[in-house]
């Protein structure tokens, strides 16, 4: 797409970083739930994506419960959810981790949603913009926080040909839910 010819139909990759977590005494880190404030963000991300008409085909999580409970709460805007493949190897996972677990998607989906965790996630997506619509690129590279979403769109005949540089980051948004 960027930098060579097109190949292949056009594929989004979606991704967001789970909404704001709790800090409870004597919790592990794996098992750390959403404050209440996450939980609120978590339903706004899924109402946004809605929104946009940028559902996915298959969401691949973390399993911490965290990204688990962000997943539920998002999906739940939704009439009908795609499936879900919980990865174990998105907890604390750095690009190569997360590029591996995208590259095992099935050819036939379109659009993946990728939910886990910093700096992993933001890594990823800064390096596989090659380029991007507006200031999105400026906007991750300066903070990718809580229930920030990108979205991450290229031509390729499956899900291996995404390699770094070659999609354009269209878009960037941090949706925040309203306390009742």
């Amino acid at each position: 797409m960027i930098g060579r010819a097109a190949a292949g139909p056009l594929r989004r990759l979606v991704v967001l970083r789970h909404a704001k977590s709790a800090w409870p005494a004597g919790v592990d880190d794996h098992e750390r739930p959403l404050a209440p404030r996450g939980r609120r963000d978590a339903s706004a991300a899924g109402r946004a994506l809605a929104e946009a008409d940028c559902l996915p085909d298959l969401a691949l999580c973390s399993t911490a419960v965290r990204a688990r409970q962000t997943w539920e709460l998002a999906s739940a805007q939704w009439g009908t959810p795609p499936p879900l493949r919980l990865e174990p190897r998105l907890y604390a996972a750095d690009v190569s981790d997360l590029l591996e677990a995208v590259h095992a998607v099935p050819a036939e989906v379109g659009t993946l949603l990728l939910i886990g965790h910093n700096p992993g996630l933001e890594d990823l997506v800064l390096a596989l913009a090659g380029d991007a619509l507006d200031d999105a690129l400026a906007r991750v590279r300066t903070k990718f926080p809580t229930a920030a979403i990108a979205v991450l769109a290229w031509h390729g005949s499956d899900w291996g040909s995404l390699a770094p540089g070659t999609a354009l980051l269209t878009g960037v948004t941090v949706p925040r839910g309203k306390k009742n």
